[in-house]
C-alpha cells in the first residue's frame, strides 16, 4: 500500500491507506483537504481539486470500506454500505472509478454519523 491518511468525518476519525496508484498520488500531492461531502446511499462523496482520468483498473463495483476516485465529478468517494446503484447489497459506482485505498477499519460506523463535514490528511499530521 501507499500512503496512510486519516479521514476525519464530522469529528470522528477513521485511518485509511491509500494505494500506488497514479490517482492516489495525485490525491496526495493535494492534502489536506477540506469538503463537505454528499450522501448516496451508504457514500460520502465530493468534488476534489483533482482531475485524473479513468485508470485501466477502473469498475464501478467496490467493497465496503474501500475508496474511489469518480472521474466524471473529480469525486473522492467513501463506500461503507449499498449506493441506489447497487445489485445486490454491494457498493456500486454510478460510472467506473477509481480504486484508491481502502478504510483500516470499521468503516460501517458511517452510518451512525449524521453530517457530512469532511478533512482528509496525511496520518503523520499533526
Amino acid at each position: 500500500m501507499g500512503q496512510s491518511i486519516r479521514i476525519i468525518v464530522d469529528g470522528e476519525e477513521f485511518s485509511a491507506e491509500l494505494n500506488d496508484s497514479e490517482t492516489a498520488e495525485a490525491i496526495v500531492d493535494s492534502l489536506p483537504l477540506d469538503a463537505s461531502g454528499s450522501r448516496w446511499g451508504d457514500e460520502i462523496y465530493f468534488s476534489i481539486p483533482v482531475d485524473c482520468p479513468e485508470a485501466d483498473d477502473a469498475r464501478d463495483e467496490f467493497e465496503v470500506g474501500e475508496l474511489g476516485y469518480w472521474p466524471p465529478g473529480n469525486a473522492f468517494c467513501i463506500f461503507y454500505g449499498p449506493t441506489p446503484a447497487s445489485r445486490d447489497g454491494e457498493p456500486r459506482m454510478a460510472n467506473p472509478g477509481n480504486p484508491i485505498g481502502r478504510i483500516t477499519e470499521d468503516a460501517t460506523r458511517l452510518r451512525d454519523i449524521e453530517g457530512s463535514e469532511v478533512r482528509i490528511e496525511l496520518a503523520d499530521h499533526e
